[in-house]
């Protein structure tokens, strides 16, 4: 580990950078300069369907405009995904992962089918109901050979037991700090509430929680600052953390910028981006001044 403490500022781009963004880069930044530490910036693009080269060239040039400096190279998930599947076969051979062919139309079919309230996982989506959990050796050999496409879930039952066997029973925590790095808090992780969660996605030889879990421990990233609204994530990729013997970091979870109705800002909704800001004339003091009034 870094004898220095190591931050990072982790983007998708798919889509241009605003100001909940420009939020989360400067206090990790800011934190960085202030703890004498190193500050990384790694590309998030798992999804190559939707990630774009010229979304990644509009998010360099928006952080170098705000003042931001960071180390290179730039880590990009997209070229280390054989890295990620190291991983997933380590999972696996635990026997903690089975494929889920089950599309989201069939999961909340089978959910609506129920008749009764069904509990959900932290994003909101109803937890898994177990469509694929059951199916025999030969029945997912047939259907992998007929080229239907399948995600792999973990067994959360089964990493639970396992991480019981690890820990001799000691709670999952993990450390959140306060805004200025003090008063650490040790916080119990409750990873069941994600039940049998994707690690590798239809669409993507990996999922967000462990492609994150993974290249943290590849940078040396000592100290993960990211928004509230990846509190709950903390849960299962500290559970990842512990099964692949990766190292733990310190969690920081700051504010979120909002919109006069009290709405996360977002990518998908149109918010203001960081370049019409620009275009507009605004100075990257203007930039900390609006974030500082949200």
């Amino acid at each position: 580990m870094s004898e220095r403490p190591v931050f990072r500022f982790a983007p998708s781009p798919n889509g241009e950078l605003h100001l909940g963004h420009a939020h989360s880069a400067l206090v990790s930044h800011d934190m960085a300069r202030a703890a004498n530490g190193r500050f990384l910036l790694r590309i998030e693009d798992i999804d190559v369907g939707r990630c774009r080269r010229e979304y990644e060239a509009q998010i360099l040039d928006d952080l170098a405009w705000l003042g931001l400096e960071w180390e290179q190279p730039v880590r990009r998930q997209s070229e280390h995904f054989g890295v990620f599947g190291k991983a997933i076969e380590k999972l696996g051979a635990m026997g903690l992962l089975y494929p889920c062919f089950a599309t989201r139309r069939q999961i909340a079919e089978a959910v609506a089918a129920r008749g009764a309230p069904h509990p959900l996982d932290p994003e909101g989506a109803p937890l898994y109901p177990g469509l694929c959990k059951a199916l025999g050796e030969k029945e997912i050999e047939t259907r992998k050979a007929t080229g239907e496409a399948f995600a792999l879930r973990m067994d959360m039952g089964a990493a639970l037991a396992l991480l019981r066997e690890m820990t001799g029973g000691a709670p999952l925590t993990f450390t959140e700090t306060a805004d200025d790095g003090s008063h650490a808090q040790c916080i119990e992780a409750a990873p069941a509430r994600w039940g049998d969660a994707v690690i590798a996605r239809k669409d993507a030889p990996t999922s967000y929680h462990l492609a994150v879990v993974v290249d943290d421990a590849a940078q040396g990233v000592t100290h993960v600052t990211r928004g509230r609204d990846l509190y709950a994530a903390t849960d299962l990729q500290r559970l990842l953390q512990v099964l692949l013997d990766l190292p733990e970091p310190v969690y920081h979870h700051h504010r979120l910028i909002t919109d006069d109705k009290g709405r996360k800002l977002s990518k998908s909704q149109g918010d203001k981006s960081l370049a019409a800001l620009r275009r507009k004339g605004l100075s990257p003091d203007d930039i900390r001044s609006l974030l500082a009034e949200n």
